[in-house]
């Protein structure tokens, strides 16, 4: 019998959050494909504040290697543009009045594999996460069967299901890191 005070659902809650956080990181990374949420971490200088690129433009992707971004503010573009060019995506944004035109360049294949060897650091970065939820969950367990709240049968078995939710949200960050791996190989 579960007790309230250990919850599995929390647990696997904030596994899938490190998981959703790393495919929000491998989003951001350039694979010479054109997405929008490859400008999801530029921040614009915009009214005298840092705001998100998609507060101040739509981006839409009308070919497979052109982002188009259209300014709402007339006056924003050279912010926009701007931002463009000092973040690290290497692109060079072309204006034409309020819309913006950034080609994806083609990646050679050393770039490529500095982009594998990023998306793996962050592929660590999430297993780490997940691996110190899982540490806490058993401390918690730990914690309940010294204060003799639970049983050690039921320590074990919960500590179990602990271990499955772990094996279970490392194999899915290990296919996330595959296929965006595929993807960053494609020619």
């Amino acid at each position: 019998m579960a007790t309230p005070e250990f919850d599995l659902n929390d647990i696997k809650r904030r596994m899938q959050g490190a998981v959703s956080s790393l495919s929000k990181d491998l989003g951001s990374l350039r694979t010479g494909r054109a997405t929008p949420s490859l400008l999801d971490p530029i921040q614009v200088d915009a009214y005298g504040s840092m705001m998100p690129m998609a507060q101040v433009a739509t981006v839409s992707v009308p070919e497979p290697r052109l982002l188009s971004i259209s300014v709402w503010d007339r006056s924003m573009v050279t912010a926009v543009e701007k931002a463009i060019r000092e973040s690290d995506l290497g692109l060079n944004p072309q204006t034409e009045g309020q819309t913006i035109r950034l080609r994806i360049p083609e990646m050679n294949e050393q770039r490529r594999k500095e982009m594998v060897k990023v998306a793996h650091k962050y592929t660590e970065e999430a297993r780490v996460a997940v691996r110190h939820v899982r540490r806490d969950g058993l401390d918690h367990l730990k914690k309940l069967l010294k204060d003799s709240v639970i049983s050690e049968d039921d320590e074990k078995r919960q500590a179990t299901d602990v271990q499955k939710a772990t094996d279970q949200y490392i194999a899915e960050i290990d296919g996330v890191l595959a296929s965006k791996e595929k993807e960053i190989m494609q020619v």
